[in-house]
């Protein structure tokens, strides 16, 4: 096998393993959000179909999405893959914990409970408060991912 086809190889196994990572970091996420709402998440999005909870989900795993995405980028390092993959779990966990923040912060300077009030579906519709707390959660994405670069 010529070098670069070897070299295909090393960066099909090292995306794997970045993706792997960005999994996990989207499992933390996703874990934080259900026990900010309430109910089962994934039963709410998947048996209910609630839409609140979908658009808010939706959000954070795009959100998530964007500060792996920079994670990743960031962690080009002479050190080595296992310190990307390091530094990229850390990273990404450390944009959960703020995108977790900002959720507990609007939730306590807006009316009745944050939580709740995101899956409140009524006529087939979203409350607007997740469209509201889907978009945070992306903006507030950004901002982190930018702190990265």
């Amino acid at each position: 096998m010529n070098s670069k086809v070897g070299d295909i190889f090393e960066s099909a196994g090292q995306a794997l393993l970045y993706g792997l990572v960005g999994f996990a970091v989207m499992a933390v996420a996703f874990v934080a959000l259900d026990l900010v709402t309430p109910g089962n998440l994934a039963r709410v999005v998947w048996r209910e179909r609630n839409k609140g909870a979908a658009v808010l989900l939706g959000g954070q795993m795009l959100g998530v999405g964007v500060v792996v995405q920079a994670a990743i980028g960031a962690s080009e390092s002479e050190e080595g893959l296992g310190y990307g993959l390091l530094s990229t779990g850390l990273y990404g966990l450390a944009g959960v914990v703020v995108m977790t923040g900002v959720f507990a912060v609007v939730a306590a300077i807006t009316p009745g409970k944050m939580g709740a009030m995101v899956l409140e579906d009524r006529d087939g519709k979203p409350h607007p408060a997740a469209w509201v707390q889907g978009a945070t959660y992306v903006g507030t994405a950004l901002m982190v991912g930018a702190a990265l670069s």
